[in-house]
């Protein structure tokens, strides 16, 4: 596997615009060419009736097995309301040391928590996702500093606290593993 490589797969709508800008934010981030492509998947497999979510596990499990390239790290992005079986929603995830993860944005929008659209906090909300699961895909870890982009994510809030950027340790440990 090439981990100079991210290819970044679109799984439903997402505007151009706001793909290449997420695609711009990564290449910047991680230093490594990005390549956004589009995907198609009958998501109604993944829903669960009971929860009125659709399974994480088995998304990021479809990702890496029919989507993923043994040439870079790939990312599906969505638009669903994610699960895993232990936690009430997420906001994606990803195979520490992998090759794979999943992010979705929907709930990283305002109008979810009854606040004005703002469209362009929904776009840097899902920078800080994307970035931080492919920073556990190279084998980051969850980081304590507060404004580190790999510092845990439980509520929206959370990820508007904390930067779109690996902190000085987690850039080291980055730089560590591509060597």
């Amino acid at each position: 596997m090439d981990p100079r490589h991210i290819t970044l797969i679109s799984f439903g709508y997402f505007d151009a615009d706001f793909l290449r800008n997420v695609a711009e934010a990564v290449k910047k981030e991680f230093l490594v060419n990005v390549n956004v492509k589009e995907g198609h998947l009958d998501l109604s497999e993944f829903y669960d009736p009971t929860r009125r979510q659709y399974n994480g596990v088995k998304l990021v499990n479809e990702v890496e097995n029919n989507y993923s390239s043994d040439h870079s790290k790939t990312i599906g992005l969505f638009n669903v309301d994610l699960f895993i079986p232990i936690l009430t929603y997420i906001f994606g995830q990803a195979f520490l040391n992998g090759r794979t993860g999943i992010a979705s944005s929907y709930r990283l929008s305002n109008e979810r928590y009854g606040i004005q659209t703002d469209d362009r906090l929904i776009l840097e909300r899902l920078i800080k996702e994307v970035v931080h699961e492919l920073g556990h895909t190279y084998g980051l870890i969850h980081c304590h500093i507060p404004t580190c982009v790999m510092r845990s994510s439980t509520y929206v809030e959370d990820i508007d606290q904390k930067g779109s950027k690996l902190c000085i340790n987690c850039r080291n440990e980055y730089n560590r593993i591509l060597k």
